[in-house]
């Protein structure tokens, strides 16, 4: 019998147990991860940006989760060795429409309290050669670094306060009792006091199994990245994004400056057909089902079907992916656009159509389920871990 028991290893699930550990010293805890190895998923497979919390909308928990995500991020990583670099972002407008999001995104920094600095034509000309834009925004706070690394040693900590974990161990059913929750996987079945889920793409399953998830449903979009050759490293020395449209949630093709030393392009937001869909072809027909078969996924396809469709065209002619750089960065040539690890992004979407916007959370009696915890989640782990062990104490009615 464990007093709490967390589902998915994570980055985030990984922040919640260390964090549950330190603050119930006395507790028994385990993870479980269905995969043989750890932060096999979003974790291990973004762009590994600190972000600062530019984008999201104020008094929301990404905008409030992000911003002290940044901060504790960084103190993590010079507590533990772990190698970071904060070489700031620049978000550059390369047309009227968007150099007017610009001014507007400049002031949604401001309402977050976030530092930044509108820069001319001349001036982002001076910061960065290579890059063509009407101006920019300079944000000095975002960083780089490997979440991997970051999650290895959460997992680390944590078995050293005395928490436990077990790979291999696919959740298959779960049941809540007045006394205790229930976990069977397909290696051993378990009970606990308190269950925190916190799955990613497989988030909608297990909230699914307490009756929690009726309202919504993961829809995977995978991001395709590629990998500047060795020539073009040090083409930029920021952090490179587009503006991002606001009509849609994702940010767009960008510049990564690795802490590898390499640069990324991308990721694009296509539509998966396989949750885990990180080779060429990914269709999955129990995947594609659930997922055509909930009606808030019409909804939003309804919605967004010249988007879609433009990602699709990009996505299979690689002269689409290379014109969305191009606008910024026009050096760039399609030998440059070098194959890189797949992302896969696992995106709630409600059943009336919107695309939850927010992290997401359900609760039992006994349980929590973190069912919407896309980028910035990442940067957010440490504090979306001290959210969890906040409300599994005042639910619990323990002190801690």
């Amino acid at each position: 019998m464990y007093d709490f028991i967390v589902i998915g290893g994570g980055i985030v699930g990984l922040s919640s147990a260390w964090q549950l550990q330190q603050r119930f010293p006395d507790k028994r805890i385990l993870l479980l991860e269905k995969e043989p190895v750890l932060a096999s998923h979003q974790t291990g497979r973004n762009s590994g940006v600190i972000h600062a919390g530019v984008y999201y909308a104020p008094g929301s928990r990404k905008a409030e989760f992000c911003k002290a995500g940044l901060r504790a991020t960084i103190a993590f990583c010079r507590e533990h060795n772990i190698q970071f670099r904060q070489p700031g972002k620049l978000l550059v407008a390369t047309d009227e429409p968007e150099y007017r999001r610009m001014l507007a995104l400049g002031q949604r920094c401001r309402e977050n309290r976030i530092t930044v600095q509108q820069l001319s034509r001349a001036e982002l000309k001076q910061r960065e050669p290579n890059i063509t834009g009407l101006g920019a925004l300079f944000v000095a706070e975002t960083g780089i670094v490997d979440y991997r690394q970051i999650a290895e040693k959460m997992a680390t900590a944590f078995q050293q306060l005395g928490g436990e974990i077990e790979l291999n161990s696919r959740v298959e059913a779960l049941c809540e009792q007045p006394q205790a929750i229930h976990v069977s996987t397909g290696s051993g079945s378990y009970r606990a006091g308190f269950l925190v889920t916190c799955a990613g793409l497989g988030a909608d399953r297990l909230a699914g199994m307490m009756g929690l998830a009726a309202d919504f449903r993961i829809v995977p979009f995978r991001g395709e990245y590629y990998r500047l050759p060795e020539s073009k490293k040090r083409i930029v020395k920021h952090l490179i994004y587009p503006i991002p449209d606001p009509s849609m949630p994702f940010l767009g093709v960008h510049l990564t400056p690795m802490i590898d030393g390499s640069i990324t392009v991308g990721p694009n937001a296509l539509l998966g057909w396989k949750r885990e869909g990180y080779e060429a072809l990914n269709f999955n027909l129990a995947d594609t089902v659930q997922m055509l078969s909930f009606p808030g996924f019409w909804r939003v396809a309804m919605g967004n079907v010249r988007a879609g469709l433009g990602e699709v065209k990009d996505a299979w002619f690689k002269t689409g992916y290379l014109r969305r750089v191009q606008k910024y960065c026009p050096q760039l040539t399609l030998n440059d656009l070098q194959p890189h690890p797949v992302g896969i992004r696992a995106q709630a979407v409600m059943r009336d159509g919107r695309l939850a916007d927010d992290f997401l959370f359900r609760e039992s009696r006994r349980s929590l389920h973190v069912c919407n915890a896309p980028s910035p989640a990442a940067t957010s782990a440490i504090p979306i871990g001290q959210y969890i062990c906040d409300r599994v104490a005042e639910t619990m009615g323990i002190a801690g």
